[in-house]
């Protein structure tokens, strides 16, 4: 990226953002025109090339704000703070939600963006996610009290099972016309409760 994306007034770069998001949030990575982002951000094709070399410069910028933006919400949220698995859970998609619901192009693009599948930013994606995330889920899974579960239990098989349902929830999700925020929030409240029922010790 072009360090003058920088020198441009605040609210100039917020139009840039804001309408790339907008434009990757609807359509594929392939099928997301610079042309039809320039337009949104009110701005010419040429300039918007002067300040991201192409598109896939432009694309993982906005993944890596996204991304970003994402653990500072679930920080305000408390989510890391938490010993308690199911709590720090129960926080992280309180914060995600909210950004749904105040900031949905952002929650729609981070969502798109995750299982994009074009070799030009797939790998990249990935690479961000595990450098950003991968990290806290290890400290989680290092922190958590084994005697909270029953005996036995694999805790990284556990945790990486969770991961596996929420990603195809998510992925499914995506295949509908419009993402329904508090429909998903309700179905991940259930979730929640059937791992307490199944990974918890009683008594």
């Amino acid at each position: 990226m072009n360090e003058r994306f920088y020198h441009l007034p605040a609210e100039k770069q917020e139009r840039i953002i804001q309408a790339g998001y907008r434009v990757f949030a609807q359509n594929p990575y392939k099928k997301s025109p610079m042309r039809e982002i320039a337009d949104a951000a009110g701005i010419s094709k040429s300039l918007l090339f002067h300040y991201f070399q192409n598109k896939r410069e432009l694309y993982l910028f906005l993944w890596e704000q996204s991304a970003q933006f994402t653990m500072e919400w679930m920080e305000r949220y408390g989510c890391y703070e938490q010993n308690d698995l199911f709590e720090m859970m129960y926080r992280g998609m309180q914060a995600k939600m909210q950004i749904f619901r105040q900031y949905p192009d952002m929650g729609y693009f981070a969502v798109r963006a995750f299982y994009e599948k074009d070799v030009a930013v797939c790998q990249e994606v990935q690479k961000i996610y595990q450098k950003m995330f991968g990290i806290k889920a290890r400290e989680t899974i290092q922190g958590l009290d084994q005697g909270q579960f029953v005996p036995g239990l694999d805790l990284k098989m556990m945790y990486r099972e969770m991961y596996w349902a929420s990603e195809g929830y998510l992925w499914e999700a995506l295949q509908r016309e419009e993402l329904d925020v508090q429909e998903m929030e309700k179905d991940f409240l259930e979730l929640l409760k059937f791992w307490k029922a199944v990974y918890l010790r009683r008594g």
